[in-house]
């Protein structure tokens, strides 16, 4: 009879605590908007509406419901059989299922004294943990034509700081994503000798003598840095004793890249700088390879896509010395079908970095490594785009197709096959290291 009552009382406690738990918004649903959602539903972010209170919810159950379900939203498009990221955005089954359970059961909001505090606690302005500590901007704001043709504008921001400065994060900036393609920024040290407030505030390589970009011929003898966005990205970071050194002077030259638009539009942007106290032990490097980038006249076959044809590209490149990858960026266009990027060292071994079977231009990002990714010298890095330049391609923005190549200042008409890596030397050991987002 005791082993009766025991089964039956256990029978009783896991019914109370599994099925039978009613799941609220605050304790159960409110963590996981606010850590896969909310970073860009909220004011100031790409995000079309806020996802910050039940509310803000409760009102979009039925469409949250659709975009959980279809695995639309959270926007998440590697191949995470292929590789994780420490970065990842996407919902785990068992947080579809609280989700969609919550719905079903008519949304409860339950007592706000539930509500779980470890979910991020959001600033105005960035997608990072604090306020920035540096944000340079353009002058004034830029006005878009509204006449539906691209255009290339590059800002020249000068900066001067009382020191140089450690940086431990960036991000770029703007009051209106929704009309850029992509955005690249460099930044350049300058030295004293040279006045960084001469020149004129942008230079517009679309509708005026591209000659006049000469004039920030004088601020490129070196660069520092190199970053970007692209729609989807969130911010660069860097943990520990790594990172790169803000020159105390210099300029920034930003370019931007404005997609089509039906009426003008003012738009200001920027990039916001986090700064650590802590030495920078291990300096950061980036190198573009691909379209526009290291290897570019080696991408096999030669980069044209026929009309109505679907077509596959690979780019091979070794490595020259012992790496520990932080970040890497992959980068195509409208015609983009699928990217996958390797590694295989001389001894035979792959090293899966990426894949993304299923492009989306709409939704891209700088992803990290959970660790350092250690690439041996002597390694062939690889990177593999299939291209679908058929009328079946509903993002293809020629109807009918047309002959597509890789050239001049590649507008999302053009097409391209990059890949950015954000890079230390390797150090015994790095493989192992795990490193927060």
């Amino acid at each position: 009879m005791r082993k009766e009552t025991f089964l039956i009382f256990l029978f009783t406690l896991l019914l109370k605590l599994g099925y039978g738990q009613k799941i609220t918004y605050h304790e159960h649903v409110a963590p996981i908007i606010r850590n896969k959602c909310s970073p860009c539903h909220r004011p100031g972010e790409a995000g079309p509406f806020s996802l910050l209170t039940y509310q803000d919810v409760a009102k979009r159950v039925s469409f949250i419901r659709e975009v959980v379900e279809s695995g639309y939203m959270p926007p998440w498009k590697p191949d995470n059989h292929y590789r994780l990221f420490a970065n990842d955005r996407s919902l785990t089954s068992k947080e579809k299922t609280t989700i969609l359970n919550w719905i079903d059961n008519k949304a409860p909001e339950g007592s706000p004294k539930k509500s779980i505090q470890s979910s991020p606690q959001f600033v105005s302005g960035t997608q990072y943990t604090r306020k920035p500590d540096l944000t340079l901007s353009m002058k004034n704001a830029f006005m878009v034509k509204g006449d539906n043709e691209e255009r290339f504008i590059v800002f020249k921001i000068p900066f001067e700081m009382g020191s140089s400065r450690n940086v431990e994060a960036m991000e770029f900036i703007s009051d209106n994503k929704k009309i850029i393609h992509h955005a690249n920024f460099a930044i350049h040290p300058v030295p004293d000798s040279i006045d960084i407030q001469t020149g004129a505030d942008y230079v517009n390589l679309t509708d005026e003598s591209r000659t006049n970009y000469d004039q920030y011929l004088p601020f490129k003898k070196t660069m520092t840095y190199y970053g970007g966005w692209i729609p989807g990205t969130s911010f660069e970071s860097y943990p520990a004793d790594l990172g790169w050194i803000m020159p105390k002077r210099g300029v920034i030259l930003l370019t931007v890249h404005y997609a089509p638009i039906a009426k003008p539009e003012n738009i200001i942007s920027g990039i916001n700088f986090f700064f650590k106290e802590t030495p920078i032990k291990r300096v950061v490097n980036v190198v573009s390879l691909g379209s526009g980038g290291v290897g570019e006249q080696s991408i096999d076959p030669y980069f044209m896509i026929q009309a109505d044809s679907i077509k596959k590209f690979n780019l091979k490149i070794l490595t020259p010395q012992d790496q520990s990858l932080l970040y890497i960026w992959p980068h195509m266009h409208l015609l983009g079908k699928s990217f996958k990027a390797y590694a295989v060292t001389a001894a035979g071994d792959t090293i899966k970095l990426i894949s993304i079977p299923s492009w989306d231009f709409r939704w891209q990002e700088i992803y990290k490594f959970r660790n350092l990714v250690k690439v041996p010298k002597g390694s062939i890095l690889t990177i593999e785009g299939i291209y679908d330049n058929t009328k079946n391609n509903p993002n293809n923005p020629n109807n009918p197709p047309k002959m597509v190549f890789s050239a001049n200042d590649m507008k999302s008409t053009d097409e391209m096959m990059t890949m950015l890596l954000v890079f230390l030397t390797y150090n015994e050991g790095d493989e192992v290291k795990v490193f927060d987002p």
